[in-house]
C-alpha cells in the first residue's frame, strides 16, 4: 500500500478513485467505465507531474525522508553480488545503523558500506533508524582501511538524520569517532564515492561522504543539522523546521550550485519510492562512471585531489 505524503493529498484522492473504478470494472465487466478510468489515470499522472515539478524545500525534506524509499540494504540486494558483510569496530561492540562489507559490483571486487534504516518497527528499532554510535563509525574506518590494504574502491550510501545524540555514544567518543572517519574518507589512496539516498544529516552522513565524487539523489538533502534541530536552534522553536529547511539550502539543486556536491540523479516522477527497481539501477549506473572515470588516478592524486576539493568548499561563491 502506498503511503501519501502530507502535500500528496490531492494526489491520493485522485489514485484513490482509479482504484475504486478499476475494482467496479473487475465486478462488473459490462459496466462501461473504462474510458473513466483511463481518463481519471492521465489527470492522477499530470497531478503527480506537476506536484513533483515544483516542490518546496520543505516538500523535498518530506519526500527525502518517506518510509518507502530503497534503503541501503535494498540497494546492495539490487547492486551487490557476493556481499559479505563484515560487523564490529574491534574496540567496543557492533552497531547495525552502519553495514558494510564486501562484494562485486558489476564485475568489480568494492567495500560499500552505508546507514539503514530499517523497513518496518522491528528493522528500525535493530538499526536504530540509521543514527549511528561511535562503533559504527570506528567499524566504517576499519572498513575503509581494508579497503585500501586491498586495493578497493569504497561506495558510501547516505541516509541519516545525524548520528545518534544519546548519552552513551558520547561517553563512547562519539565526535571523535566521526572526526576518525572524516580524517580517514580523506586519507585513503583509492577511489571513494557517496550517494546521499535519503537524509544527510550532519556529521552522521559526512563521516562517511567526504569522497572524492559526491552524488545525490534529485529529492534528498543534506543538511549541518535536522531542520528541526536548527529551527530550535535558532528560533526556540522546532515548529519553523520549513523555515530553516529553506535558509540552510539542504537540497540537491542548491548544494550543487555551491558546489559541495558533484551531481545530482533524477528520479522517477514521484520520487525513488514508486520506481525502486529503476532508481537502485540507475544508481548504480551513475557509480558505476564515477568508479571509472577515477580509476585512472594514483593513490597519492586521490588523496590529493580529494583534500583539495574539500579545502576549497566555501572559498568560491560563499562563507
Amino acid at each position: 500500500m502506498h503511503t501519501y505524503l502530507e502535500f500528496e493529498k490531492p494526489l491520493a484522492e485522485l489514485e484513490g478513485k482509479v482504484q475504486e473504478l478499476k475494482r467496479l470494472a473487475q465486478e462488473d465487466p459490462t459496466a462501461g467505465i473504462s474510458d473513466d478510468v483511463a481518463k481519471l489515470e492521465q489527470k492522477a499522472a499530470q497531478v503527480l507531474k506537476d506536484m513533483y515539478a515544483n516542490l518546496n524545500t520543505w516538500q523535498k525534506t518530506q519526500v527525502a525522508r518517506h518510509p518507502n524509499r530503497p534503503h541501503f540494504l535494498d540497494y546492495v540486494d539490487g547492486l551487490i553480488e557476493d556481499f559479505t558483510p563484515l560487523a564490529g569496530d574491534r574496540v567496543f561492540g557492533e552497531d547495525e545503523a552502519i553495514v558494510g562489507g564486501m562484494g562485486r559490483f558489476r564485475g568489480r571486487s568494492i567495500v560499500i558500506l552505508g546507514h539503514e534504516k530499517g523497513n518496518d518497527m522491528e528493522t528500525r528499532m535493530r538499526h536504530n533508524f540509521g543514527m549511528a554510535q561511535p562503533e559504527g563509525y570506528r567499524k566504517a574506518v576499519r572498513l575503509m582501511s581494508l579497503a585500501e590494504r586491498f586495493n578497493l574502491p569504497v561506495v558510501t550510501l547516505v541516509d541519516t538524520a545525524g548520528a545518534f545524540p544519546g548519552r552513551e555514544g558520547e561517553e563512547r567518543g562519539q565526535a571523535e569517532a566521526i572526526a576518525r572517519s572524516i580524517e580517514k574518507c580523506l586519507d585513503i589512496r583509492v577511489p571513494l564515492v557517496t550517494l546521499v539516498i535519503g537524509e544527510g544529516g550532519s556529521g552522521g552522513a559526512l563521516a562517511i561522504a567526504t569522497a572524492s565524487r559526491v552524488l545525490m539523489l534529485e529529492h534528498s538533502i543534506y543538511t549541518v543539522a535536522s531542520p528541526e534541530a536548527s529551527a530550535s536552534i535558532l528560533w526556540r522553536n522546532s515548529d519553523k523546521a520549513k523555515d530553516a529547511a529553506s535558509a540552510m539550502k539542504v537540497t540537491a539543486q542548491s548544494l550543487l550550485e555551491l558546489s559541495v556536491i558533484d551531481k545530482i540523479l533524477p528520479e522517477p516522477v514521484g520520487g525513488a519510492h514508486r520506481e525502486r527497481a529503476r532508481m537502485i539501477e540507475e544508481a548504480g549506473d551513475a557509480i558505476e562512471q564515477e568508479l571509472r572515470d577515477l580509476s585512472g588516478y594514483d593513490g597519492q592524486t586521490l588523496r590529493r585531489l580529494r583534500q583539495e576539493k574539500f579545502m576549497a568548499i566555501g572559498r568560491n561563491g560563499f562563507a
